[in-house]
């Protein structure tokens, strides 16, 4: 961590009050929030869900979402009022010395243009490059952010990049202007371990060598550990505490702050290894792809009653494309899929009803999983009515005790829309809406990835409580090694659409290891400053003896 108390004061924040709109009524987000960044400083902004981090990251832009407003305070950005200077102003400042890099990049970049399109637009507009100059210095930025073929990647469109690279692409796109401060928000959630060490070191690299001050908003208390100088940390709008990086790692002051450093302790028992029975899924070398490329090869593994078998691989590995083939959304080109000893049908639309409700899936993203304009009444209920032909004040009471069971009240939640619930509340609408099919197999994609740790750990032991009453078998993907610890009873390593390793989970993280694996668990962010600085340090060292 480097010492900025030296450099001058970038932006000041005082008493920042920001309110959000439900229906006719304000209600507070940010309550009386202060903030002081300095050039080439990095702030870590952390915090469970709805703590208002993007909220307040966003404010720091003078800017603020549909449905909110500032309300009091001050934002001061380099001498210039944010409150008090014109739309126009704001703008003006906005990519070209304020930028700012969103979660999802592959929501957030326009699919029907490249990305050097899309890189060049902030510098010309701004009058800071032409469009030729524009075009080179992406190159450049490509370089520096380690991505591959940096001359040639810029004149592929999003979709054919992928989500590692895409989110490296858009760091550079916030650095054309060569912007006095960027809000990073979440920009590695989405991403599996290896590929989140290469965003973080370019991330890390180029913010230096710009000396940029930079907004760091993260639920992963790992990597604001490699990423930041000081540490924010927010709860339901408030501040709770603020220190240098090192002295809030070893010496937090305040309680939520050590139930935060302390979250990560939930891990189910062991359970012994499954010797006989027929799997409630049996995957058996499937070769599958898309046009003539093959995604699987040859792969097989089974799934039994009340197990968790966790599916890791990076980006790319084929982990979603085998609970495609599983679903019957993908056919395999060979191999088959069975359910409970039988062979399914290998296109969903040939399978039968019932063949349709035991398999179940839940999504990562629960914003765009749930229809905005449904309520959850409806979003539960349909599975229940199509697959169990509910009507009426059954369906009514099904979908009751289907809210209790993800331990949301029914009178409050039953009509609700998904925009009225938390992060961590669609996602157990998502869990329900799986349940509402009373299915013996459920898919968990990526289902606590989105989520900050304290939300993400009570949906695990959800997930676990669940399983036990219904005796449901888990297909868990994630790329998240930790979540895997705490969950799995057995570990599929995945890469390059092969099954590199799998066993019990207490045989997968005891070495020997295959040297994937070991690249998987070397690469899991530590609590320690140093920890990201030291693993480069010796994986370049390896590159050089090899």
């Amino acid at each position: 961590m480097k010492d900025t108390t030296e450099k001058p004061v970038l932006l000041t924040m005082r008493d920042i009050h920001i309110d959000g709109r439900s229906e006719e009524t304000w209600s507070p987000i940010i309550k009386g929030v202060d903030l002081t960044l300095r050039k080439g400083e990095v702030l870590g902004l952390i915090g469970e869900s709805g703590a208002g981090k993007s909220t307040l990251g966003l404010a720091a832009m003078g800017f603020t979402r549909d449905g909110c407003r500032i309300s009091g305070g001050m934002i001061d950005f380099d001498g210039i009022d944010l409150r008090k200077a014109s739309e126009t102003e704001r703008r003006a400042l906005r990519g070209k010395r304020i930028a700012y890099v969103a979660q999802s990049a592959a929501a957030s970049f326009n699919p029907a243009h490249k990305l050097i399109d899309q890189y060049s637009e902030a510098p010309v507009q701004h009058g800071i490059m032409s469009r030729a100059e524009a075009e080179r210095d992406a190159v450049e930025l490509y370089r520096r952010m380690r991505l591959p073929h940096p001359e040639e990647i810029g004149f592929r469109y999003p979709h054919q990049v992928s989500g590692g690279q895409l989110q490296r692409a858009m760091t550079a796109m916030a650095m054309s202007c060569r912007p006095d401060l960027i809000v990073f928000d979440e920009p590695t959630t989405a991403l599996d371990v290896t590929t989140q060490i290469e965003v973080l070191a370019a991330i890390r690299d180029i913010v230096a060598q710009f000396d940029t001050a930079a907004i760091y908003i993260t639920h992963d208390l790992a990597v604001v550990a490699q990423m930041a100088d000081r540490i924010k940390v927010l709860l339901r709008g408030d501040e709770v505490e603020e220190a240098d990086t090192r002295t809030m790692l070893s010496a937090p002051k305040e309680d939520y702050t050590k139930s935060l450093w302390a979250v990560r302790s939930y891990a189910r028992p062991v359970q012994p290894p499954v010797t006989e029975g027929i799997p409630v899924v049996s995957v058996e070398t499937v070769t599958a792809g898309y046009g003539a490329a093959d995604i699987l090869k040859n792969i097989s593994f089974d799934i039994h009653k009340r197990r968790t078998v966790a599916v890791v691989g990076e980006s790319g590995s084929g982990k979603s494309t085998a609970a495609r083939v599983i679903t019957g959304l993908l056919p395999p080109r060979q191999g088959r899929v069975l359910f409970d000893g039988a062979p399914l049908p290998a296109d969903y639309r040939q399978r039968s009803r019932d063949q349709l409700r035991q398999a179940q899936m839940i999504y990562q993203m629960a914003d765009t999983a749930l229809n905005p304009k449904l309520r959850l009444r409806e979003l539960i209920g349909r599975p229940a009515q199509m697959y169990l032909g509910l009507q009426g004040k059954a369906l009514t009471e099904r979908i009751r005790d289907l809210l209790r069971l993800i331990e949301l009240e029914p009178d409050t939640y039953i009509d609700r829309l998904p925009s009225e619930l938390s992060g961590g509340q669609k996602q157990r609408i998502g869990i329900a809406r799986a349940l509402a099919a009373e299915p013996k197999f459920i898919i968990c994609d990526e289902v606590t990835s989105a989520l900050d740790q304290l939300v993400a750990e009570g949906i695990l032991k959800l997930l676990d409580r669940l399983q036990s009453e219904f005796d449901l078998a888990y297909m868990f993907i994630t790329h998240d090694l930790a979540t895997v610890r705490s969950i799995a009873d057995e570990v599929v390593v995945m890469q390059n659409g092969r099954v590199v390793e799998q066993g019990p989970k207490p045989e997968m993280f005891q070495p020997p290891h295959d040297p994937y694996t070991e690249l998987l668990l070397s690469s899991v962010p530590e609590m320690d400053p140093d920890w990201l600085t030291r693993l480069l340090k010796e994986r370049e060292k390896k590159a050089g003896k090899g």
